[in-house]
């Protein structure tokens, strides 16, 4: 079966009506050039992503470990080699990383058991719900499951359009992989 025709859009691609977004985040990842496909699905996504992404409740090790954690349950290789670069970033341990991929130990473990009940059954369980307000807050449980649906949004797009890694993330697992081979 043909991949389907809808790759990141050049820049002599982009639509005018989003210009304004070209310089920002939405031009410096392929997986928003292919959003920009429907300029106004990108517009009304910055605001949520600038929520998710800089806003969040979440600190940015914990929310890290939500994103891998979703995009593992996703078969996104895109969004966990992304956030392979970014959990490293915020000074979280490839053993670690590895670990979210497949059996996480400790508080890790609490952060995956809830992205994992979200894909499975849909909602936090409420002894596990508890659990993690007692860990993250309130806020931090509601901005965890935006996070998972966020991201799971995004997984969609990547699992059906398949843009290219991008070259500066490629070049980095290239020189400093995560895995000696393949997972």
């Amino acid at each position: 079966m043909a991949e389907p025709e809808c790759g990141p859009l050049a820049d002599e691609q982009w639509p005018e009506e989003i210009a304004e977004l070209r310089g920002g985040f939405a031009g410096a990842l392929n997986v928003y050039r292919v959003m920009a496909h429907h300029p106004a699905l990108l517009r009304a996504w910055t605001a949520l992503r600038q929520h998710i992404v800089k806003d969040s409740a979440l600190d940015p090790e914990t929310s890290e470990l939500v994103i891998l954690r979703a995009a593992h349950r996703m078969g996104s290789e895109y969004e966990w080699l992304h956030h392979v670069s970014r959990a490293r970033a915020v000074g979280i341990s490839d053993e670690r990383i590895k670990a979210l991929g497949a059996a996480p130990a400790g508080a890790d473990k609490l952060i995956a058991d809830g992205v994992d009940a979200l894909f499975e059954a849909r909602h936090l369980p409420a002894a596990l719900e508890a659990a993690l307000t007692a860990r993250l807050g309130r806020e931090g449980v509601f901005d965890l499951m935006a996070t998972v649906g966020f991201y799971t949004t995004l997984g969609f797009l990547l699992m059906t359009y398949r843009p290219p890694l991008d070259q500066a993330i490629a070049a980095e697992m290239a020189q400093n992989p995560l895995y000696e081979s393949a997972p």
